[in-house]
């Protein structure tokens, strides 16, 4: 997450947050933007308000505080024990109770225009929430205003194998649908196709978080004159021995191996797109050595487990300083 941070930081010393008009984040991308927003009274900062106090801020609760362990210690409520196999509620309540997320989607503000990104693994499409509405094109959509905030940015940890799923009982829900391309007045009301939704981090189905606003099949932004800054995280896929032949793990190895191919593919296209005309966007990734870049801070954070355990304040210092400089050589034109 500090990476992210760093590229943040990086924009804040050129003056670019005040130009930020929509975002698009998985993984721990909702969690900062989340706690972004919590140090500022749910308002996007200004450059200077970003590196005076919320840096500031961020690095003294990040060091002292773990997401992790706070999403644990939930289970000393009784209540809490149904989520035992659903852990992304129980990061909820840990945002709720102990980083003050208590307020509703509806309360986000409407600049910048975000979208939080999960993954529905009931029909493999993606889930996203917005300050008005949530869901996706397969289930219908929703009224957004009055879910959790603490929930929708707890979607971003439900990772397979990890924390476990988000759910949503749908039948909380009136839900509607429209045909593609048809206008919003022509939305009708439709029964859910499951009573119970299972919700995962969004880069399950999108790493980069880029399908809200760039269309990798027309290789374009779906948005005019929208520059589009890609930062990305996400951890290389490694070398690895597989082992004995009976080993539980070699089906984890084979969906990782297929997770990394998408993603590269993800990553070709929008490359393919901003190396075409460089004004279009940027692309930032954690570990990137060019010329000019501290190459062993570089492998220190690409080697950096991506867990929600509290950092020591070296850790969150290298990894916002790497994704400073990082950002420096990927912002583009």
């Amino acid at each position: 997450m500090a990476f992210h941070l760093g590229v943040l930081r990086r924009m804040a010393e050129q003056g670019l947050l005040e130009r930020v008009s929509h975002l698009s984040s998985v993984s721990g991308g909702s969690l900062i933007v989340g706690l972004v927003l919590l140090e500022n009274d749910l308002k996007w900062p200004s450059s200077q308000a970003f590196l005076d106090e919320i840096l500031p801020r961020l690095r003294v609760s990040l060091s002292r505080r773990s997401l992790q362990w706070g999403a644990l210690r939930q289970l000393v409520r009784p209540r809490n024990w149904r989520f035992i196999a659903s852990r992304a509620n129980l990061l909820a309540a840990a945002l709720k109770h102990e980083w003050g997320a208590k307020m509703p989607l509806g309360d986000l503000p409407a600049r910048p225009e975000w979208s939080i990104n999960g993954t529905n693994a009931e029909n493999g499409r993606r889930f996203r929430f917005k300050r008005h509405d949530l869901g996706d094109y397969l289930t219908g959509y929703a009224d957004a205003r009055r879910y959790p905030f603490a929930d929708a940015m707890a979607v971003s940890a439900a990772f397979p194998g990890g924390f476990g799923p988000l759910s949503i009982e749908t039948s909380k829900f009136t839900w509607n649908k429209r045909e593609w391309d048809a206008p919003k007045e022509s939305e009708a009301p439709v029964p859910p196709l499951f009573q119970t939704i299972h919700l995962y981090d969004g880069g399950v189905y999108d790493n980069l978080g880029l399908e809200p606003y760039f269309d990798a099949g027309r290789n374009a932004a779906k948005l005019e004159d929208l520059y589009i800054l890609v930062s990305d995280a996400g951890l290389p896929l490694g070398s690895n021995a597989l082992g004995r032949a009976i080993n539980p793990f070699r089906l984890k190895r084979v969906a990782d191996i297929m997770s990394d191919q998408a993603r590269a593919l993800r990553v070709r296209t929008f490359v393919n797109y901003i190396q075409q005309a460089p004004e279009r966007g940027g692309f930032v990734f954690i570990g990137c050595q060019v010329q000019g870049m501290d190459a062993a801070l570089a492998d220190r954070a690409k080697a950096f487990p991506t867990t929600l355990r509290r950092l020591n304040l070296t850790e969150f210092d290298d990894l916002v300083r790497h994704g400073a400089e990082a950002a420096e050589n990927g912002l583009g034109a």
